[in-house]
């Protein structure tokens, strides 16, 4: 009788634990640069480029705590960037990001998601189912923190417009498609089928992430903090779906393409600015 009391006392104390279950993760992202200028009379020189390299490598390091329950979370980044400081004559921006204002909200059981957004100053609320991963597991492990991980990854293809100029001085404005790969790194000691950004799809808590060149790692999690976290959706921008907010992305991008080949048609040639579309 004691041994039955004692299972019915564990499984009711594990059901009231999954019912308020909630946590808090903080993510560090980087990001691999690839940079290649190109040689010539007003070319920056290598301490320059070596400056830009770092220039770049700061814009793309960033924190982000994402903030979860059994089904819903927020993931939001810790703190503004500081502004592009000038390198020589070049400034470095990267566009498309709302900082510091951006929240992004799941819910994995209704399958949707709401990403509060900035473009230019104007406020957007996307709202939208969330995509369909297809997963596959794949049985590596390896530990990260004290939690044993498993590996999962899956492909996609998608397009990329570039914008260079050559050693003649041509423009050239290009759009290709890529496979992007993605590798995730769950834990199942953390039940929940969530992630950092738009990453879910897991049966566990997904602590790192390579997609791309881009890399997001969580350096640190605490289950049912003594603070208690509160789940919010956030409710106020433009209502849109995620292919509208697509095209109106497109439609900047094209801007800032057009906005950077009038500044160089301008320039004297002993400055340079780069400008990447976020």
């Amino acid at each position: 009788m004691r041994i039955v009391t004692s299972i019915v006392l564990f499984l009711t104390a594990t059901i009231a634990f999954a019912q308020n279950f909630t946590g808090k993760a903080t993510y560090k992202t980087h990001r691999k640069l690839d940079i290649k200028i190109s040689e010539g009379e007003n070319a920056p020189n290598s301490a320059i480029q070596k400056q830009l390299h770092e220039q770049l490598k700061r814009q793309f390091q960033r924190t982000f705590t994402l903030e979860f329950n059994n089904y819903e979370s927020t993931y939001k980044q810790e703190a503004k960037l500081s502004a592009p400081q000038p390198t020589n004559g070049v400034t470095i921006q990267v566009f498309g990001n709302g900082g510091g204002t951006d929240v992004l909200y799941k819910n994995v059981k209704e399958g949707r998601y709401v990403n509060k957004t900035e473009i230019s100053g104007k406020r957007f609320l996307i709202k939208d189912k969330l995509p369909n991963y297809d997963w596959e597991m794949t049985g590596e492990t390896k530990t990260i923190g004290r939690y044993t991980c498993y590996k999962a990854e899956r492909s996609r293809e998608e397009e990329r417009r570039s914008f260079s100029v050559n050693e003649e001085g041509k423009e050239e404005d290009k759009t290709e498609k890529v496979t992007v790969k993605t590798v995730a790194w769950y834990t199942p000691e953390i039940p929940i089928n969530n992630g950092p950004g738009m990453h879910w799809g897991l049966p566990g808590l997904i602590l790192e992430i390579q997609e791309g060149k881009q890399t997001i790692v969580c350096s640190e999690i605490v289950i049912n903090p003594s603070d208690k976290i509160v789940i919010e959706e956030p409710t106020k921008g433009k209502k849109v779906t995620q292919e509208k907010f697509d095209k109106i992305m497109d439609e900047k991008s094209k801007e800032m393409m057009e906005r950077f080949k009038n500044k160089r048609r301008s320039k004297d040639g002993r400055s340079m600015s780069i400008e990447i579309q976020g």
